[in-house]
């Protein structure tokens, strides 16, 4: 039926071609595509879970497009193009270089985008705020012709005040986005040396807001399970806030403190975050200027855990509210072969999250990129834990004073950006040495910014890319780290200090005819069924469990949710429409796993 749905779909998306010329076919559709392309507004939900107002615009959706070799300069020019001549359109947040996107054309390095908005009424005398979830890799926003801000980093999302270039009426927003994609920022599997499609330009949800002329700019909450509270700053040019957190429609605590200092909720016998049980606390923030005047008011969400290392039974193992649980995870590199770095929808977005849990693991790490703020929303809700890779530069010994510096930036940015989501609990700076340099000092930064989360200096460690020197392992942080394929025999050993981790394993392909990337596939290995591919799961997660008990490992991450363009190592295939292992099977051994560990005393 699989097989049906796909060629059923690539026959109405031709019929669609003929009859629209600049109509694209994708090479290898998902349940999600046709929804995506036929979209008007694509990504409709609120965009931010943790600062959410009632009030707001999306601007996704069609925009005038010009890109190509012989466009105009995009890097921080001083005056928008004028849109003459052949203008295309694209479907923002969809990169050029995806079929969705209706371009589908590779790295286009300068791009401009264009559309008309009118402000609604309703925000008269409001301060309108534009929002960019992510652009790569350097934005310059113009407003009415004058130029409104910019922004590099092609992984955070930043914010600019509009209100003094806009006009009543009809007002016209232009975009220039340039990305070089040259591996001198941040880039990760996403650059010159990465192994996939590119991405560029906008690639995530555009969105404008209202807010008064004082308004809650941000939030940073952290959960203080020791003395069963919360604490809570709230970053505002002045004013008094309120501060509820509900259990439900239940007030659990209400305290009031001040704009621009931390202050604490108390949370009695707090209901524990966790992958078993994802409680999330409502939090509802009230902001009052001197007069007693309300100015601001926004919703959010909190999750009552913490994570640290400690002994079990001697070993140095990672405790997640004080308990060990063996982290049983997967290698979610988030691309798809109709979006790359974006997904169709934002049901897509959860999918990937929901099938992880359905087959028993209770970790993702996110390889080399960053996502949109709902997938931390989905992770934190369905209860899964995350380590956050950094994507990672590919050209740190050149020109060092700019590209490292780049890196440091985008770093924090990307720990500011995702810094209130449970879910979350280790920061991974580096992959296998790539863009490797002051990998100790860049740890012990991370730990000190973050010390509520552990850090993983230089995941796989033993991994080398032959051009450049290993750094290999920095000695600190919290984790000893190798990557074996197929493994996971040779894992890590805890090292008195740090945690043992095997932080990528197994990559055993299965080729699937009609659901592969039109490549030459490979994988580190291969089974010639779906059944022999299960059996083999099985087995390595047997040989995981007696390194977990008898080793010392805490940590395995399996390689890969889903097939990624030439790869096919993942338990789904790259359109997520067939399950290459019987997921029954993969969830009664991760489980298995899990609750031995939870006998380790």
């Amino acid at each position: 039926m699989k097989n049906l749905y796909t060629i059923a779909f690539c026959l109405f998306l031709c019929c669609i071609a003929i009859k629209n010329s600049f109509a694209q076919v994708p090479k290898l559709p998902t349940k999600w595509t046709k929804e995506a392309m036929e979209s008007v507004i694509p990504f409709p939900e609120y965009p931010r879970p943790q600062l959410q107002r009632n009030d707001w615009l999306c601007l996704n959706g069609k925009w005038d497009y010009v890109g190509g070799k012989g466009v105009a300069d995009a890097l921080n020019p001083t005056q928008p193009i004028a849109f003459e001549g052949t203008t295309e359109n694209i479907l923002v947040p969809y990169c050029p270089e995806s079929v969705i996107s209706g371009i589908e054309r590779k790295q286009e390095i300068n791009m401009w985008y264009r559309r008309a908005v009118t402000i609604p009424a309703s925000w008269n005398g409001k301060d309108v705020i534009i929002h960019f979830d992510a652009v790569d890799h350097d934005a310059t926003i113009f407003v009415n012709g004058q130029k409104a801000g910019t922004h590099a980093g092609g992984y955070d999302a930043f914010s600019i005040n509009i209100t003094k270039f806009l006009k009543s009426g009809k007002n016209m927003l232009v975009v220039a986005a340039h990305d070089l994609n040259d591996g001198r920022t941040p880039s990760g599997k996403n650059g010159p040396r990465g192994d996939y499609t590119f991405t560029s330009g906008i690639w995530q949800t555009v969105w404008l807001e209202p807010v008064s002329k004082i308004f809650i700019k941000n939030i940073r909450i952290l959960p203080d399970l020791a003395n069963n509270r919360l604490q809570v700053f709230v970053d505002a040019d002045q004013g008094t806030v309120t501060a509820a957190a509900l259990d439900g429609k239940r007030i659990v605590s209400q305290v009031q403190g001040e704009s621009g200092k931390a202050f604490y909720i108390p949370i009695v016998e707090p209901k524990l975050w966790s992958p078993d049980s994802p409680f999330l606390y409502d939090l509802k923030l009230s902001l009052k200027d001197k007069s007693g005047r309300l100015t601001d008011e926004v919703l959010s969400y909190f999750g009552m855990r913490d994570v640290k290392l400690g002994k079990v039974g001697g070993v140095v193992r990672p405790l997640l509210n004080g308990k060990f649980e063996m982290q049983v995870g997967l290698l979610d590199q988030g691309y798809w072969p109709d979006g790359i770095l974006t997904a169709p929808t934002d049901e897509a977005l959860k999918y990937d999250v929901e099938f992880t849990k359905k087959a028993g693991f209770n970790l993702i790490r996110k390889h080399m990129k960053t996502e949109p703020k709902r997938f931390y929303y989905w992770a934190d809700k369905l209860g899964i834990l995350l380590w956050q890779d950094m994507p990672a530069i590919w050209y740190q010994h050149e020109d060092t004073a700019t590209n490292r510096s780049v890196f440091r930036k985008e770093l924090k940015a990307i720990i500011d950006d995702h810094y209130n989501s449970p879910s979350i609990i280790a920061w991974v700076p580096f992959n296998e040495n790539w863009g490797a340099f002051d990998v100790r000092e860049i740890t012990d930064w991370v730990k000190q910014y973050d010390p509520s989360r552990l850090v993983n200096g230089n995941s796989g460690f033993n991994n080398n890319p032959g051009y450049q020197k290993a750094y290999g392992d920095p000695g600190n942080g919290d984790f000893v780290d190798t990557h074996i394929y197929v493994g996971p025999n040779d894992a890590s050993v805890p090292d008195g200090k740090r945690a043992a981790s095997l932080g990528e394993f197994g990559g055993v392909g299965l080729f699937v005819r009609g659901h592969m990337w039109p490549v030459e596939n490979n994988a580190y290995d291969y089974q010639p069924t779906k059944t022999a591919l299960t059996d083999k799961y099985t087995l390595l997660m047997d040989q995981v469990e007696q390194l977990m008990k008898y080793r010392g490992l805490s940590v395995s991450v399996y390689t890969q949710t889903t097939d990624v363009e030439h790869e096919v190592n993942g338990l789904l295939t790259y359109d997520r429409l067939f399950e290459k292992m019987d997921v029954e099977k993969v969830k009664k051994v991760n489980h298995a796993v899990i609750n031995e560990g939870k006998k380790i005393k």
